[in-house]
């Protein structure tokens, strides 16, 4: 028996081959806060029945089904491929560094279609039988990865479902040795692409990365489920850099609206020979939109710096991650 609480909780996910079709959780991610959920769409017959003051309870019908919600982790140095590729949409084989055993995955952005997730939740009851609950084409609409002074890097996903089925067997989970990426090893980039130099008085970062879709797409013959969503707008990047007043080079930025390739990068251990466990976020062309470095007192000036990704043409938004996953 598991314990009747959160602490008994668990997440499990699976790369799904065909959007909606269930793949057992070979992957369990430690979480800190979920809000996955079945919705269901009602509709209620109301005909007129001399004397019958309410509507029958077996004249309600459930016409579409669907599901949503959210996943908050810590970022890990192992076990977060599957939800990069499919917030990123590359699909990515780990790359073996020299002959060691650190092994670099690239997710550069592109469609997600055909990436899609089988998500598995499990619920303790307060006796300790914990209860299954599948979510079944799960696409990722968003992510944001945070992190602060004295903090770890957060990330939180927001996903959109097909499904969710409690009809599952629930997968036993066991998790690898892990450690989390944290403020005591992140380096904020600016400069020109590939060759940018480490920004003084960060201390706090925000990237959040939008896929829009269209997530409606409910037709007859579908058992009132839906199909895969479908991208319906441009890819939207935005974050935050709060820092102290240290230097004018990111408001420079903001006041001539030039362009600067911006790097968020954590690098914890080395694994073997040269090859450090590494996250990070490559956004080669943003403008800042918002810089003000305005006086609020005695204390010293804390702007917070609000900046868009763009497309410099040439190189795409990309994630780096090396760990000693040889798969996602």
């Amino acid at each position: 028996m598991a314990i009747g609480s959160g602490l008994g909780a668990q997440l499990g996910i699976a790369a799904e081959v065909t959007y909606g079709t269930f793949v057992a959780p070979t992957k369990f991610i430690e979480f800190t806060k979920e809000s996955l959920v079945l919705k269901k769409t009602t509709a209620q017959s109301a005909g007129i029945a001399a004397g019958r003051l309410m509507a029958l309870s077996g004249r309600r019908v459930v016409t579409q089904t669907e599901a949503n919600g959210s996943i908050d982790l810590e970022v890990t140095n192992k076990a977060m491929g599957l939800l990069l590729q499919a917030l990123m949409g590359t699909s990515v084989t780990p790359v073996q560094q020299a002959a060691t055993t650190a092994y670099l995955q690239t997710h550069t952005l592109a469609d997600t279609a055909g990436k899609s997730l089988t998500i598995q939740k499990g619920v303790p009851l307060t006796s300790g039988t914990v209860t299954d609950k599948t979510f079944l084409g799960c696409k990722v609409t968003s992510a944001e990865f945070s992190c602060e002074a004295g903090g770890m890097l957060t990330a939180s996903y927001e996903f959109d479902s097909k499904a969710c089925d409690e009809a599952q067997t629930l997968a036993t989970a066991s998790y690898p040795a892990m450690s989390p990426f944290h403020f005591g090893q992140m380096a904020v980039k600016t400069g020109t692409f590939g060759t940018e130099a480490a920004r003084d008085g960060i201390r706090k970062v925000s990237v959040k990365v939008e896929r829009p879709m269209a997530v409606d797409r409910f037709y007859a013959g579908q058992s009132g489920t839906k199909k895969e969503p479908i991208a319906n707008d441009q890819v939207k990047v935005t974050g935050s850099l709060e820092m102290d007043y240290v230097d004018t080079i990111l408001d420079d930025l903001h006041t001539s609206d030039a362009a600067t390739s911006l790097v968020i990068e954590f690098i914890g251990p080395i694994i073997a020979s040269t090859y450090a466990e590494t996250f990070r976020i490559t956004l080669p062309a943003v403008k800042f939109d918002e810089a003000p470095p305005s006086v609020d007192g005695f204390d010293v000036i804390k702007p917070t710096v609000q900046f868009t990704a763009l497309y410099d043409g040439t190189n795409p938004v990309k994630i780096e991650y090396i760990s000693t996953d040889v798969a996602l």
